[in-house]
């Protein structure tokens, strides 16, 4: 086990990786109580969250002090997408966070973009 400082990624091992399933750290929740989107932009807003939350929690909202993604959250915190946006989502709901939509400069049925993606993955395999 990794010899971290107390209170310290208390959940990683360097070899085994996780210890607690992740479904554990969103509480068995499956579902935001907000719509995020894996492009939308979440921000801390300087809220002290009130009551006990868990230290995933307080390690999304040191992540955010500048906009930053949900997939990023996710990615940094070596959680799904889906546990990472209830855990953002909890941090919405107490106001510690706030949130916007992805700014979007296509259409998502863009034929220019879609060949392009078509052609990228040609190309790769």
């Amino acid at each position: 086990m990794s010899a971290a400082a107390a209170g310290d990624e208390p959940w990683l091992d360097d070899a085994a990786g996780r210890l607690v399933r992740p479904f554990t750290v969103s509480n068995g929740r499956t579902r935001p109580s907000i719509a995020l989107d894996l492009m939308s932009q979440v921000m801390a807003t300087g809220v002290t969250p009130l009551g006990y939350l868990g230290p995933e929690h307080g390690q999304a909202l040191d992540l955010c002090l500048a906009p930053v993604s949900v997939a990023e959250i996710a990615a940094q915190l070596r959680l799904p997408a889906a546990v990472a946006k209830v855990l953002l989502s909890d941090l919405v709901d107490c106001g510690a966070l706030t949130t916007k939509p992805p700014v979007t400069q296509h259409h998502p049925t863009d034929r220019a973009l879609l060949e392009a993606v078509l052609d990228g993955l040609r190309r790769k395999l």
